[in-house]
């Protein structure tokens, strides 16, 4: 009997132990939370882009022949006549003196047709001819006469070819590229330098195709220019009407102002002037939670926990620019993947 009743003491005092382990209460997780505020940046898109010629012409000789000489480098500034690159023109001053000599049998051929054409003329008046014999020989007179026409264009071509022998520039610029040397012959039509006008200048910038809607010509941008710092205000001039196949997008041309110290391939930030977006909030990357296509945050009300749909304008490096939250919302930015809806938790501030 003794035996039974101290059994059954340790027995209980077992169960009142385990009793007590059960019903301890876990405490809730610790969260870190941001409050947001009102964002005071432009909701805007910056795109990088290169200073170029509006006018690039690729310069070309009128005629073959061999470069006897080349006066200008690649970066050399111009003026318009001013010789660039010169052909060896031997071989068109002989088809020149060729051109000549033709124009003078043509003249010899008809002054004899015209002599001709004259004496029988005469003879025709006295009735001393046929009509059908005159005939003839005027027709002799109009062949030579155009033998002659055609012997003087081509006298006159030949001459022109002489002057083609020199390349000069066609406006003021400066040369971006030469694409033949001296001692290299070339054909009619070949590029051997670009010439770029120095007095307009565009800024080239590639859109993306989901943002390039939102581009329109005449439309202001902010250009800041990385060499100089300096920023100014152009305009949108031309937009590709095709996206380029490789990195689908759009080539779009921005008109500079006069700026100083400005160099063509010089580097600029290009932002499209929008206006400031007084409903964006910027909370951390880290505190959207990701749902398929729906973006949502953990907002904090009291000790619970709730999601909240959010819309998100922009991302930046480690940072987003949502609507749909207020300034002073709390919202948690770590450990987004670890809450449910409606859960307890703790700030520990």
């Amino acid at each position: 009997m003794r035996n039974f009743f101290v059994t059954g003491i340790i027995t209980a005092s077992f169960f009142v132990t385990g009793c007590n382990e059960v019903v301890v209460p876990m405490k809730p997780p610790v969260v870190k939370v941001q409050q947001v505020k009102l964002s005071d940046t432009a909701d805007e898109e910056n795109y990088s882009g290169v200073v170029k010629g509006r006018y690039e012409t690729n310069m070309s000789f009128q005629v073959s022949g061999k470069i006897i000489s080349r006066d200008v480098q690649t970066g050399d500034l111009v003026h318009a006549g001013e010789i660039l690159m010169t052909l060896d023109p031997k071989d068109i001053v002989e088809q020149s003196h060729s051109a000549a000599a033709q124009v003078a049998s043509a003249q010899a051929q008809l002054q004899l047709a015209k002599a001709n054409l004259d004496r029988y003329t005469e003879l025709f008046k006295s009735e001393a001819i046929a009509a059908a014999v005159l005939d003839q020989y005027k027709t002799q007179y109009d062949a030579a006469l155009a033998t002659y026409d055609a012997a003087v264009a081509q006298a006159r071509q030949s001459q022109n070819a002489l002057g083609y022998t020199h390349l000069t520039a066609n406006a003021d610029g400066v040369i971006s590229n030469v694409n033949a040397e001296i001692g290299q012959v070339v054909a009619a039509g070949q590029t051997v330098l670009t010439l770029v006008q120095t007095n307009d200048f565009d800024v080239v910038v590639n859109i993306p195709e989901n943002k390039i809607s939102s581009v329109q010509i005449g439309q202001r941008v902010t250009i800041k220019f990385w060499a100089t710092g300096d920023g100014v205000s152009g305009s949108v001039r031309e937009i590709s009407p095709m996206a380029d196949p490789a990195s689908r997008t759009f080539a779009v041309k921005i008109s500079l102002p006069d700026v100083p110290n400005i160099r063509l391939g010089m580097t600029a930030s290009v932002s499209p002037a929008s206006k400031i977006s007084s409903s964006a909030i910027v909370v951390p990357l880290s505190a959207i939670y990701q749902t398929g296509g729906v973006a949502q945050v953990w907002l904090v009300d009291g000790d619970k926990v709730s999601l909240r749909q959010v819309e998100v304008s922009a991302f930046d490096e480690n940072s987003v620019r949502v609507r749909g939250l207020k300034s002073g919302d709390k919202v948690v930015v770590a450990g987004v993947h670890k809450l449910r809806d409606g859960q307890q938790v703790r700030t520990g501030d």
